[in-house]
């Protein structure tokens, strides 16, 4: 267990030491934050949608009565 620990170990330093792995977790955490913003905005604009509809619902409903 402890081998496979340090195997590990050894594998993430050398990574982490690599120019290109750098840039792997920059763009990975550039990923993350536009998929926080989209997700967070979707939310605002799922809200605004559903409103929306709703207000079109009455208005039929109220033309149609």
């Amino acid at each position: 267990m402890n081998d496979m620990l340090l195997k590990l170990s050894a594998k993430i330093q050398g990574l982490m030491m690599n120019e290109e792995a750098q840039d792997l977790i920059e763009y990975a955490l550039v990923v993350a934050l536009i998929a926080f913003a989209a997700t967070a905005g979707m939310s605002k604009l799922a809200t605004g949608i559903n409103t929306a509809f709703t207000n079109i619902g009455v208005k039929l409903t109220t033309y149609t009565s």
